[in-house]
């Protein structure tokens, strides 16, 4: 069991909880994540690990309600207890010192970039983050990111903060006028494509975080096959993070859909306080 220490709303259904796991806290890097069972006979679900304090023996989850498990999840408080928490799992994020950089975060996306932001000015990088959500009240760790150092510009669909506009318009513009080294990306999938074809013209290396496509975080499953590079690899195991340019966003935006209508009967059932069944979106932290 693992114990929450603290659950903070940060937006319209979305909670950021710092749980109690000491080994992870201890040997997890950026990009990595954990799978979350909710209860002992709950489904498994795959979260980034936004942050660590190996001192306190915390990690902490940003959790966006989504499908049943997740919006469960999100009913917790401190002193509650979460029955797995394994890992860290996953390939961590290539960190080096690449020169400027710029790190797009679209919605809770932000939170999973954050890690990767924050280990990249560690290496010596200069950093830009693009940071959008569709409205103010929606946008996540923007003064996290202010408070490690890296420069931080706001894009709101609606213009309510920031740049009425989306991550590519500012994106586009850091291309035209500063051609960064090397681009990361975190968010709905639709946005990392977007981001892929900003960044392809001018061949800047472009990595995009996969996390919305998973499901169990294993590899079992199957759940998260992409083509990259015309090759079938998984998500949870190859990656999350793979070569922007080389995915095939096509058969990933078709994956992306094929649970939905499952995930809108689970929420049907949570709100008729039915039993826990698959929380298909879980792995959906930037459904923006």
């Amino acid at each position: 069991m693992a114990r929450i220490v603290a659950a903070e709303p940060v937006a319209p259904e979305v909670v950021r909880f710092r749980v109690e796991a000491p080994r992870i806290a201890t040997h997890r890097h950026p990009g990595q994540f954990v799978i979350v069972r909710v209860t002992p006979d709950g489904e498994r679900i795959p979260l980034t690990i936004a942050d660590a304090d190996p001192a306190e023996g915390t990690i902490t989850l940003v959790v966006q309600g989504v499908g049943y498990t997740t919006r469960s999840l999100n009913r917790l408080g401190p002193g509650d207890e979460i029955a797995d928490v394994v890992g860290p799992l996953g390939e961590p994020t290539e960190i080096a010192r690449f020169g400027t950089v710029v790190v797009v975060g679209g919605g809770v996306g932000t939170a999973i970039a954050y890690p990767t932001a924050r280990a990249l000015i560690e290496a010596g990088n200069e950093v830009v983050a693009v940071v959008g959500a569709r409205t103010a009240d929606l946008l996540v760790y923007v003064d996290e990111l202010e408070a490690c150092g890296a420069e931080v510009r706001v894009c709101t669909d609606d213009g309510s903060r920031g740049r009425h506009g989306t991550v590519t318009d500012e994106l586009a513009e850091l291309v035209e006028h500063g051609r960064p080294d090397r681009v990361f990306a975190a968010g709905p999938v639709p946005m990392m494509r977007a981001v892929a074809e900003t960044t392809r013209p001018a061949g800047i290396p472009t990595v995009v975080s996969l996390n919305p496509i998973m499901v169990d975080g294993t590899g079992m499953c199957g759940g998260c096959r992409v083509v990259v590079g015309g090759r079938t690899r998984f998500a949870c195991v190859d990656g999350p993070d793979f070569d922007a340019h080389a995915v095939d966003f096509d058969v990933l935006a078709r994956r992306n859909a094929a649970y939905r209508d499952h995930e809108r009967a689970e929420i049907a059932r949570l709100a008729g306080g039915g039993a826990c069944g698959p929380d298909t979106g879980t792995g959906r932290e930037a459904a923006r």
